[in-house]
């Protein structure tokens, strides 16, 4: 389902995806099978996700962006591309990032460019992410610092 309200200039959207009212989805971006795009949302078109994610309200999915299946991101959770910004100075292409299968985002969240989430990592409300981070880690802070890993028996 896509409300009449939100602005979706792909075709690539798999089964039983739903993208809220004022959600703007660009020309070429990716979006798998029963997929929640809140409203607020942005989605450039050099951005892949994959199925069952959920994306909420407030969150720009910039070119370079490459999501699993299974991940969700949290209201306002910011992702960048650019690792030297400049106004009206654009890299030839921006850097791959990597949210792996099952990783959990934070409301309030930033992303850096080039980092990878590991598989059914957590990343805290808030927290500042600039490196990579482990399959199973749990992050929080600014930086964003390991403070434990999820153990599938009990999380």
């Amino acid at each position: 389902m896509i409300h009449p309200l939100a602005d979706v200039k792909t075709d690539n959207i798999g089964s039983d995806t739903t993208i809220w009212q004022f959600a703007v989805v660009l020309k070429g971006a990716q979006i798998g099978c029963n997929v929640n795009v809140c409203a607020h949302t942005l989605i450039e078109g050099d951005v892949i996700i994959g199925d069952r994610v959920t994306i909420k309200s407030g969150v720009y999915l910039w070119d370079g962006l490459r999501i699993e299946d299974d991940v969700f991101i949290g209201p306002n959770a910011t992702f960048t591309n650019d690792v030297m910004p400049r106004s009206k100075q654009y890299p030839e292409h921006f850097p791959l990032t990597m949210l792996k299968k099952g990783a959990s985002i934070g409301a309030n969240a930033t992303i850096l460019p080039r980092v990878v989430i590991g598989q059914n990592a957590m990343v805290g409300a808030g927290a500042v992410v600039t490196k990579s981070v482990p399959d199973n880690a749990v992050v929080i802070g600014n930086p964003a610092r390991i403070v434990r890993y999820l153990d599938d028996k009990k999380d």
